[in-house]
């Protein structure tokens, strides 16, 4: 836009210069062309720099003029004439940021407008180097151009360790230890609360400690001594039934024994010793029976037989005394047996394996930082060797289970096992970068592992593979555009054929040379391989000329071409102006000093935009393997024909630029499985029997995330129990209606109640039931009360009508409508049938009895 003169501050151009114009007959030469590139860097005793400019004949002269001699054409100079660098200084790159104490800040400060906590340093190495020989010492080259070795740097903030302080002790025992007990320990731990980071204070190495417990006294040794039993003494029925009466001479009676407390001395002591250390008092009292005068009765029995070996039996034996001799009733061997029985004592037992094993139960070995916190915890060990159970049966000769204790210490089969430990994934090592995926301009260069091993057996996962089963990482990169140029010489001077004598002058062909060199080394002598430069934008070697003759017009080179509007308006023409260095003679005339052609894109004009390459990964902060990152492209111009140009074509031509060159992003931090400490194990789920398991569990305190380690699958251990036999009260069947002193009527049916030792899974067990002694199984005794072990029964006599015994339990029955039922529990009965004997009596007769009772 036009503006007034006066606005503009510099001094004006000249708007008219003097020029001279050829006359006819006139040498017409161009101007100097530019000087050539330098022939040399830099000059030494053997060589110098020189460059030359030319300038050619544009018209022949008439013949009574001449043009200048072919040395005036050309102009030689010196150049670079400053002495070759021989020695120079060459600096590593700077080394890590290391502590320096003379520049050390107390406490967070800050440096540069950073916070920081102290202020390091860098260091590199500098030398003096040869050209083409190598390190020299320093004084040969120039102390002024010596670069720094080393400058300041700032330093991450030291994080100390933190731990908690110890927790306080574990509780000792504080009354006594059983004999043959080992002896007890407390323990304490703390925790680490934050890890030491950048060189800080580590973390101590003990986190767990023990220590004995104060010695303790042994507890005192008690126990309950039994005395014989005395007499049976009798009990008359008026303090049974609590009333006064005479004394009874016969029937059921006590038996008392004394019960003394001891020590491990067998002296005397005080009974409450012994119910605090020895557990109940044995009973001290028992039923008897003192015979009536019309009881049968039998002398002493004798002592048992010798035992022959194990599985043997042994017996005894007794006789009739007195009147009883002659009783029918008291020879009845099935009612009162006169030879007893039992199987010997036999100390011989056989251990049999019982159910299946365990799960492999790895030791435990308290280990020096097991209780960190769970942040900080270390990995639980979940392999490696342990320990598998079995529980075993201990059986006596007859297969009935007796007490563990004797045939084993523990009760149970130990047997060594291993654990496989877990695989994890294995990835190679990166492999070097490729090269930049844009052979020019912005691109991305690669690097990548790949799968060497899949994880197994709960190992870390790998990362997400590709398709190639690799992992990759990408990062932007630029390659040069334009790296190598084309150079030109000047054009070679017009030559024209001619057959004759005559002046040499009309159209001719010229020539110059070419070469392919790297932009920007300074170096436009040295060539290098002509494929390395662009073959589309090869400059033309050779070109028709023109030689004016003596009486022609001579005119100038064409000026460059005008420039055709950004962005390209295909409607638009761009031109070029020469203008007449030496008029023609007579009738002949100039060409035009005008051309024009019109403006086409790609060809004559060009449009411009911006474009990036493709996202990095994201990329993390030095020795960062997650967290925050960022992830970066990097910007193109592209011209309109697809070529890369300079970044700062588009910037000059202020084209909106709207993409996002970085973005925010996260690298999932991996987190391993952290599982809670093993619970204690838990009581026996049965007293005794082969059902009896402990068992112990953990749970997930936080899942794996990532790459971390996953939980281990057992989360639950069981191991068995001893197999310790059980002891129950066995009640018999009823024994048929007695009628005392008659054969039918009102009686009574009894039936006996015995201890057996058992499997806990009895009645189902195949092993079979033994009867033992009454203490084995406690004191229901006496336990059941008179109606359990005996009731009421009725002999019919002739003629008499009756109901019979209670039939068995019919199968369970639903309610059911059109084969649907509405009901969830059904009914079961049973019943009473009445038998008539005589049909005469049959008004006296009871009715039928029906009972129900609910069922599944």
């Amino acid at each position: 836009q036009l503006v007034p003169e006066e606005l503009c501050e510099d001094e004006p151009p000249p708007k008219e210069v003097s020029c001279v114009m050829a006359c006819s007959g006139d040498c017409v030469l161009s101007s100097w062309s530019d000087w050539s590139s330098c022939s040399h860097s830099c000059s030494s005793k053997n060589s110098e720099g020189r460059q030359s400019r030319t300038r050619t004949i544009l018209g022949l002269p008439g013949e009574a003029k001449a043009c200048p001699a072919a040395t005036a054409l050309e102009e030689w100079r010196t150049c670079n004439d400053h002495p070759c660098i021989t020695f120079y200084w060459e600096a590593s790159p700077w080394g890590p940021c290391i502590e320096d104490s003379s520049m050390n800040l107390n406490g967070t400060g800050y440096w540069n407008g950073t916070a920081t906590c102290a202020v390091g340093v860098q260091i590199r190495k500098v030398v003096c180097m040869k050209m083409g020989v190598g390190p020299v010492i320093p004084k040969r080259c120039p102390e002024s151009a010596r670069p720094d070795t080393i400058q300041p740097c700032l330093l991450p903030c030291k994080k100390d360790c933190i731990v908690t302080p110890f927790s306080e002790w574990t509780a000792c025992p504080t009354t006594c230890l059983p004999v043959n007990s080992s002896m007890p320990s407390q323990s304490r731990y703390r925790i680490i609360i934050q890890r030491a980071a950048d060189g800080g204070q580590e973390c101590p190495d003990t986190l767990y400690e023990e220590r004995e417990c104060e010695a303790l006294l042994l507890c005192p040794i008690y126990r309950w001594k039994t005395h014989r039993w005395h007499p049976c003494t009798l009990v008359p029925d008026s303090v049974q039934q609590g009333m006064t009466g005479a004394s009874e001479s016969c029937g059921k009676g006590l038996e008392m024994r004394g019960v003394s407390c001891v020590d491990e001395y067998d002296e005397m002591a005080a009974v409450s010793e012994c119910l605090r250390w020895a557990g109940p008092m044995p009973s001290r009292f028992r039923s008897c029976w003192v015979p009536c005068r019309d009881d049968c009765t039998f002398n002493s029995w004798s002592k048992f037989s010798e035992c022959s070996g194990c599985g043997s039996r042994r017996t005894r034996k007794r006789t009739l005394t007195g009147r009883s001799r002659k009783q029918d009733r008291c020879q009845r061997e099935d009612l009162y047996p006169l030879v007893e029985s039992e199987p010997c004592p036999c100390e011989e037992f056989v251990s049999q394996p019982y159910g299946n094993w365990s799960s492999c139960i790895l030791l435990e070995t308290p280990a020096q930082g097991s209780l960190q916190g769970w942040r900080g915890r270390r990995e639980t060990r979940d392999c490696g060797q342990g320990w598998r159970y079995r529980a075993v049966a201990c059986l006596d000769h007859e297969a009935h289970l007796v007490s563990p204790d004797l045939c084993s210490e523990s009760g149970l089969v130990e047997e060594v096992c291993h654990v496989p430990c877990p695989l994890d994934c294995k990835l190679s090592d990166w492999s070097p970068w490729s090269a930049c995926s844009a052979s020019c301009g912005s691109g991305l260069k690669i690097r990548s592992k790949w799968l060497r091993e899949k994880p197994f057996n709960g190992g870390r996962p790998c990362p997400k593979l590709d398709l190639k089963n690799q992992v990759y990482e990408a990062v932007p990169c630029r390659s040069e555009c334009n790296e190598y140029e084309w150079v030109t010489d000047p054009w070679s001077v017009c030559t024209i054929n001619t057959v004759d004598e005559l002046p040499a002058c009309g159209e001719g062909v010229q020539s110059r040379k070419i070469r392919c060199v790297r932009r920007g080394s300074g170096d436009l002598v040295s060539s290098v391989n002509e494929t390395l430069c662009d073959q589309e934008e090869i400059p033309p070697q050779a070109q028709t000329c023109v030689l004016p003759c003596p009486n022609d017009c001579v005119m100038s080179q064409w000026s460059q071409w005008s420039t055709c509007s950004i962005p390209c308006n295909e409607s638009t023409v761009r031109t070029r102006t020469r203008h007449m260095l030496r008029p023609p003679v007579a009738d002949r005339v100039c060409p035009d000093s005008n051309q024009t052609e019109p403006c086409s894109l790609n060809s004559t004009c060009f449009n411009y935009h911006y474009n990036v390459s493709s996202w990095s990964t994201c990329q993390l902060s030095e020795h960062a393997i997650c967290g925050q990152g960022a992830r970066t492209r990097l910007l193109d111009c592209i011209r309109s024909d697809g070529k890369v140009v300079d970044l700062s074509v588009c910037e000059e031509l202020g084209l909106p630029q709207q993409w996002r060159l970085g973005m925010n992003c996260v690298v999932d931090c991996p987190f391993n499985c952290i599982l809670s400490d093993w619970a204690p194990w838990t009581e026996c789920s049965h007293t005794c029997g082969s059902k009896g398991v402990m068992t112990r569990s953990r749970s997930v305190l936080q899942q794996a995330h990532e790459e971390g380690r996953p939980c281990a699958s057992q989360l639950s251990q069981t191991k068995p129990c001893p197999i310790s036999p059980c002891y129950t009260w066995l009640l018999s069947d009823w024994s048929p209606c007695t009628v005392e002193g008659a054969e039918c009527g009102e009686g009574t049916r009894k039936r006996n109640l015995t201890c057996v030792v058992h499997w806990s899974d009895w009645p189902d067990s195949p092993y079979p039931t033994k009867m033992v002694e009454d203490e084995k199984c406690g004191d229901r005794v006496r336990k059941e009360s008179e109606q359990e072990l005996q009731q009421p029964c009725f002999v019919p006599c002739p003629g008499d009508c009756h109901l019979t015994e209670w039939s068995q339990w019919s199968s369970c029955q639903l309610t059911c409508l059109e084969g649907r039922s509405f009901e969830t529990v059904g009914r079961q009965a049973r019943s009473q049938a009445v038998v008539i004997q005589v049909l005469e009596n049959q008004d006296s007769c009871p009715h039928q009895v029906f009972e129900t009772r609910p069922c599944k």
